[in-house]
């Protein structure tokens, strides 16, 4: 899995497969859409507004846990 982020655009995307072709993107919101490829699995999840989206309640930080071990990151966001 990998997330980026494009400062330019506000755009921040999750990528959980890192080869997908022929996806449908599915809107879901003005500020979220999901890429699904043929077979009906998740591609990645593209948050438009970014900044705003990722930062909501949180100070501006992303927690990352690993459920099975119970490792934690966490990654400073920088809002605008």
């Amino acid at each position: 899995m990998k997330l980026t982020y494009d400062p330019r655009y506000n755009v921040a995307y999750i990528r959980f497969r890192e080869k997908c072709s022929e996806v449908d993107t599915v809107r879901i919101s003005d500020e979220l859409n999901i890429d699904v490829a043929p077979d009906g699995s998740i591609c990645g999840i593209e948050l438009l507004n970014a900044n705003e989206q990722l930062a909501r309640g949180d100070l501006g930080r992303l927690l990352v846990v690993n459920e099975s071990t119970g490792d934690r990151t966490e990654v400073r966001l920088n809002a605008a």
